[in-house]
């Protein structure tokens, strides 16, 4: 029996988003929550290296560069790649309101091919909350920020505690995020969807 399928949709009654007092100022680098990540970590040598800003109210704007490493086609960025980048642009609206989520749901719709080497322009708003559901909606340009809309997605994050991570991942990473000496690059391993 298959599970109903989440609307993407905020109910009747669901809250404007909240930027938290402490979110970073727009325009401020967000930087990466953790080393490893595959979406914005800078030890990942084929990760996405995604560098993502604080935006107005509660988004954030960020931007990738399609490498010959993202290739699905040729010459072409791969679309789980493409929606990798949607979804860490989506994990960074954790820092405008200072909560740790996770991916629920993310629906992705390709629009126009992104060739390699191109810069994406992403940006990613909280749409509602409604207890522990975040609805949110990201989109991904091509030749700047207002350029051609190449790929977008709605997604549903869902609000947990730390302990989702230290109870789920594996241990050997988990302890070394947890003995990292430095207590801000620490927390922040948890901060963030990984």
């Amino acid at each position: 029996m298959t599970a109903p399928k989440t609307s993407l949709t905020p109910p009747p009654g669901a809250l404007a988003p909240q930027r938290h007092p402490e979110a970073p100022a727009p325009g401020e680098p967000i930087g990466s929550h953790y080393d490893q990540c595959f979406g914005c970590g800078t030890g990942q040598p084929h990760g996405l290296h995604l560098q993502a800003r604080a935006g107005e109210g509660v988004n954030v704007i960020a931007e990738f560069t399609v490498t010959p490493d993202h290739q699905g086609a040729p010459g072409l960025a791969h679309g789980g790649v493409l929606a990798s980048a949607l979804d860490e642009t989506l994990g960074a609206l954790n820092w405008m309101m200072h909560v740790i989520s996770v991916t629920g749901r993310l629906e992705t719709d390709f629009l126009r091919p992104v060739p390699v080497e191109t810069v994406l322009h992403l940006d990613a708003q909280v749409r509602a909350v409604d207890g522990r559901k975040i609805y949110c909606s990201a989109t991904g340009r091509i030749g700047g920020p207002d350029g051609p809309l190449a790929v977008r997605a709605d997604a549903l994050f869902i609000e947990v505690k730390v302990e989702h991570f230290i109870d789920n991942g594996r241990d050997e990473e988990i302890r070394a995020a947890m003995e990292d000496p430095d207590q801000v690059r620490r927390a922040r391993a948890f901060e963030v969807n990984p």
